[in-house]
């Protein structure tokens, strides 16, 4: 059957237009390969620009073209289905064989004959959490993840301590090699010596990691096991035990809390809130606030808050499986790992309480770059198949060369998504890779770092997130020098000179102005887009400013803001007697 479907189709047919210019008769022809693979509509456009074909026959050659396709695809089809059933009559074909895979082809394209999905664990306990958390239950389940958090909080501890003294110890020796380096001892000597304490630490690190693995396992089994069972004991009403079972000890929590060394120094925040409205016709309302924060501090639990531990993290777990997700968008670079910067501190804050619903941070990286490694491939064997195809020049030798040397990275503009149950205020973090670019005073609304913010809010309206927060300056910090830094939060006479860095040397008052101008405009212009992709749907959008800047310069920032949104106004009635 397959031979005869090659015979008949893959066949060269000859498509013929006659029309008349004036008082010449023109033919057009061309020949088409069947079946045709290309949309007609398309075929048509091209056949019209190519030929420079008048317009006053675009209609009929597009009729003509359709109907062309459909009676010689409809012959294609005749033949082959009468060669089907002559193989059917000679005994080529088995009949059996045949109604087998027929009955099995219609049996799964339709819906009645398909089997039921199994439920997931993953489903199962996320129903069964979402049943408690709503519950009476849910302080119990609260107190016990901050009895869980307490405990990895003192594991990491020690392990700092230890890796502290390690490194003290380390450096006592090292300087006493080098007073002799020269004398008794060679560079050799210190390069030996240097090794072996790397070789110590990793040893050291590697032995720690692998016990806060452990213990977050157990824990998040231990954690789910104890969530079936208590949710299978409420469903038993006559259940005498239930009582002590949901019990907390509390004075436990307020102990741990109070016995915690390492706590978090949290400064003065500023904030403003905004109402406003959006849209034409149809407006949707949203809520603006302008935060000076530090964007860690949606996730670190905050250990120094005796009953607000519980409610604050209460709003996040209650949201957990709902339509009201919390975002965070951090800044990276284009290396997807945990090692350095602002991703290792938020891998640490991840690190220091046991996520008991989706898979750790590291693990959740690790299918990132598999993902990102087979875009990647399949990017590069499509880049190759077009430069084969086509001419070859420089340009598109360079290209090649930088996507194979960039293969495992990711592009400014691209982002990455991490879920999380064990953070303080949010579920999902979008990493959007930027690079130096950013930090200058040059780019514009389709920079990739603007674009990459479009990008996410477009995933945040078709995944339930309806609270996002955004670096409104695109930076986590102003990491200029000493003089510099301090022109820039007091505003006191001239930038002292020779004092700002080269690649930061726009970072002024002024660029912060302009840049969170940009910013305001273009989330403007996103959000009106969301009314079409939501369908207008109301949203917190919090933008936060470094720690660094100072109180004019966030009030500066509050004043602009009403300037480019349109914020409610109030009303004042009064009375007339």
């Amino acid at each position: 059957m397959k031979k005869n479907r090659e015979r008949f189709c893959n066949r060269e047919r000859e498509f013929v237009y006659k029309f008349k210019v004036g008082s010449q008769c023109l033919e057009l022809r061309v020949p088409l390969r069947f079946p045709v693979q290309e949309n007609a509509s398309h075929l048509h456009g091209r056949l019209m620009l190519l030929h420079s074909l008048p317009c006053f026959i675009e209609k009929d050659l597009k009729e003509a073209l359709t109907q062309f396709i459909e009676e010689e695809s409809l012959r294609d089809y005749d033949r082959d289905a009468e060669a089907s059933l002559e193989a059917v009559k000679s005994g080529e074909v088995d009949l059996h064989q045949l109604a087998s895979t027929w009955a099995k082809a219609y049996a799964e394209t339709t819906l009645e004959h398909a089997r039921p999905e199994e439920p997931s664990w993953d489903e199962d306990f996320a129903d069964v959490y979402h049943d408690l958390i709503h519950s009476p239950a849910s302080e119990t389940l609260l107190n016990l993840e901050h009895n869980y958090f307490v405990s990895i909080s003192e594991l990491i501890g020690e392990r700092d301590v230890e890796l502290k003294k390690l490194r003290e110890r380390q450096g006592i020796e090292m300087e006493k090699v080098m007073q002799e380096l020269g004398k008794s001892l060679t560079d050799q000597d210190v390069n030996s010596l240097a090794a072996q304490h790397f070789e110590s630490q990793q040893d050291l690190e590697n032995k720690w990691s692998n016990e806060l693995k452990q213990s977050t396992a157990i824990q998040k089994q231990e954690y789910q096991e104890w969530v079936i069972k208590l949710h299978q004991d409420l469903k038993n009403p006559n259940n005498s035990s239930l009582s002590e079972e949901i019990k907390v000890q509390p004075s436990q929590f307020r102990e741990s809390v109070e016995a915690i060394g390492r706590i978090y120094e949290e400064q003065r925040k500023l904030e403003e809130s905004f109402t406003i409205h959006l849209g034409a016709q149809l407006k949707t309302m949203h809520n603006l606030r302008l935060l000076r924060a530090d964007m860690l501090d949606f996730c670190k639990h905050k250990r120094n808050h005796r009953s607000g531990v519980k409610l604050h993290r209460l709003q996040t777990a209650l949201s957990l499986y709902s339509t009201s997700l919390c975002g965070l968008v951090l800044l990276v670079d284009n290396r997807i790992n945990s090692y350095s910067g602002i991703k290792r501190d938020f891998a640490t804050v991840c690190q220091e309480c046991t996520d008991f619903h989706f898979p750790r941070i590291e693990e959740q990286l690790e299918v990132v770059q598999q993902v990102v490694l087979y875009a990647r491939t399949q990017r590069r064997s499509k880049l190759k198949e077009s430069l084969d195809s086509g001419n070859q020049n420089g340009g598109n030798d360079d290209k090649t060369k930088n996507a194979e040397r960039n293969y495992l990275n990711v592009l400014p503009g691209e982002f990455y998504i991490t879920r999380h149950s064990n953070l303080s205020e949010i579920h999902v973090a979008f990493h959007l890779c930027v690079d130096d670019h950013v930090k200058s005073g040059n780019i514009t609304a389709r920079d990739p770092a603007i674009m990459g913010l479009r990008n996410i809010l477009k995933v945040c309206c078709t995944h339930d997130i309806t609270t996002i927060s955004i670096p409104l300056l695109l930076v986590h910090d102003m990491s200029e020098g000493p003089h510099f830094k301090f022109w820039i939060l007091c505003n006191r006479g001239p930038k002292p000179p020779g004092q700002e860095p080269a690649t930061q040397q726009e970072m002024t008052i002024p660029w912060c102005l302009r840049r969170a101008e940009l910013v305001f405009k273009c989330v403007k212009g996103f959000m009106m887009e969301m009314a079409s992709w939501d369908g207008g749907i109301s949203r917190t959008v919090q933008f936060l400013v470094p720690q660094s800047i100072s109180e004019e310069m966030f009030y500066q920032l509050s004043n602009m803001l009403p300037q480019i949104f349109r914020v409610s106004s109030t009303l004042t009635l009064t009375s007339k007697h």
